[in-house]
């Protein structure tokens, strides 16, 4: 598997140039490589580093987008939800909402309407459905403030999104694809039936030249500046870049379900179970019109969510509760909408096909990431030779989820006895993480069993961070401790510098290694 850019190597023209480690981009890359192309990824910073990792890591049709009309949206995502389930099952698990009725806000058979569609739009859905709840009977009602008396439970999912992105960009490597991170995108130059392009190793400098028949635009919040700075195409699609912005605490309540809070601006903010210890709230939505890089919460918008969740819980917090807070750009295709939650979640996908072909992806969201690369793949059918028609991801396993959910307590029970001292825990957040591929993340031991290796902190060992640098491109402690894993919330500024030196001996190591081997292929 490449784990970084490799400038060493000598000319070879691709079939597609992905520009972009988002969500998309690795997506298309899986479908595309899964297809029989000759496929390469770059992305300038780690994998997942930017959007994709800053979601409410919901695998959901979106409830909200049917007051906005958005019925095709969501039955499609609804749809998505439930061939993710299938294909992730370690990353991606069902999770049941409160949504409480405010007599000030929309209407109790408004809500009602709008879940009996939801509940209906996916012919396949195989999730619990909608009930309606007496809150002050229930005990996920309890934690609510007395005067909110109705309410409704349905279904969505949750996902670790930055692993989602991660598994995808594997599965590429895995058939042949080349992943490359810490690599952008300097320059392209279009010919009739090919792209030249430049590539940067952002680490060393290095530069190198590569070939391809066409190029994939999965920039994210940087698709339009790529196509104008870079690639020098005018496009009649934009998009509109939204900051959404979420808060982490302590854990405000005991249950299992989640919560949907609407507000008087009619905005929606979610309360989560996160973590085990915490409580995730989120999200914001506020114009952004600077750098999509350097983008931060502001103390108005955790005001706005501590607010949020005081309107409704008997618990209150303050902007002092807060111990981990991010934000993101979503780059959503512009529809000309007046407020900034009403501009559509759907995507556009702009192909430019006037001389070797290269193909823009404006907008979407992670639910529907793998069929917006079915749609992007049969858009550039016609423009590449070799291009199957044929659909295969909707069943394909992602990496580590070739198991039936319900064999998931036999997986952990499984590690915990081939781990000496392992906890219930530790086995859980394993196998939560990695599937079936918990085994390649041990260390073999003489007696035949298996070990994770010396503790760096939390739960993390050493065996987990070789994996992780092995096979899944992390590079430094932040690509493990905030995207490969939320581990960051229980590491202490020992723990991290601690991370930091083990993986600069490694990455020192394969150097060395890597020097070697050369020395001897000469």
């Amino acid at each position: 598997m490449t784990t970084h850019a490799d400038f060493s190597q000598t000319e070879t023209i691709h079939d597609l140039l992905i520009i972009g480690g988002g969500i998309n981009g690795a997506g298309i890359a899986r479908d595309a490589t899964g297809r029989g192309l000759k496929v390469m990824l770059v992305e300038k910073d780690d994998l997942a580093s930017h959007t994709s990792s800053a979601s409410t890591k919901l695998i959901h049709g979106g409830l909200r987008y049917l007051e906005y009309y958005e019925f095709r949206l969501v039955r499609e995502a609804l749809n998505e939800r439930e061939r993710l389930l299938k294909i992730a099952p370690h990353i991606i698990w069902p999770m049941r909402f409160i949504l409480p009725h405010s007599a000030m806000l929309r209407p109790a058979w408004l809500l009602r309407t709008g879940l009996f569609l939801y509940d209906n739009l996916c012919r396949t859905m195989t999730l619990p459905k909608t009930r309606s709840l007496r809150l002050q009977d229930e005990a996920a009602g309890r934690v609510l403030r007395p005067d909110y008396v109705r309410g409704f439970e349905y279904s969505d999912g949750w996902v670790q999104d930055s692993r989602l992105v991660v598994l995808n960009a594997q599965d590429a490597a895995r058939r042949g694809a080349t992943i490359c991170t810490r690599t952008r995108l300097i320059s392209a130059e279009r010919h009739q039936s090919h792209w030249v392009a430049i590539l940067e190793d952002t680490l060393t400098g290095e530069t190198r030249q590569v070939t391809a028949r066409a190029l994939i635009n999965a920039a994210g919040p940087w698709v339009a500046e790529l196509l104008q700075d870079r690639l020098s195409i005018e496009s009649r699609n934009h998009v509109r870049l939204v900051k959404g912005s979420h808060i982490v605490v302590p854990r405000q309540f005991d249950t299992e379900q989640a919560y949907i809070l609407q507000n008087p601006d009619k905005r929606i903010v979610f309360a989560i179970p996160y973590e085990k210890d915490f409580t995730l709230i989120g999200t914001t939505d506020i114009p952004w019109d600077q750098d999509p890089g350097s983008v931060t919460i502001s103390a108005d918008e955790i005001a706005y969510l501590c607010e949020s969740v005081n309107r409704y819980f008997k618990r209150a917090i303050t902007p002092q509760d807060v111990v981990w807070s991010y934000a993101g750009v979503r780059p959503l295709y512009d529809d000309h909408s007046g407020s900034a939650s009403a501009v559509t979640r759907d995507y556009r996908l702009d192909i430019d096909h006037s001389a070797a072909p290269v193909l823009s992806v404006f907008g979407g969201k992670i639910t529907t990431y793998r069929k917006l690369a079915e749609h992007a793949l049969e858009k550039l059918a016609p423009h590449l030779k070799g291009l199957t028609t044929i659909s295969w991801t909707a069943d394909a396993p992602l990496p580590g989820g070739d198991f039936q959910r319900t064999d998931f307590d036999r997986y952990v029970a499984s590690l915990q006895r081939r781990v000496a001292g392992l906890s219930q825990q530790t086995a859980t957040r394993l196998v939560r993480n990695y599937g079936t591929l918990v085994e390649t993340v041990m260390l073999p031991i003489e007696t035949g069993g298996a070990s994770l290796g010396a503790r760096i902190g939390a739960d993390l060992h050493e065996g987990e961070v070789n994996y992780l640098m092995t096979h899944e491109w992390a590079r430094s402690a932040e690509d493990i401790l905030w995207r490969r894993s939320k581990l960051g919330l229980r590491f202490s500024s020992e723990d991290i510098t601690k991370l930091q030196d083990y993986m600069a001996c490694r990455l020192q190591q394969n150097a060395a290694g890597q020097e070697t081997d050369d020395k001897e292929v000469a």
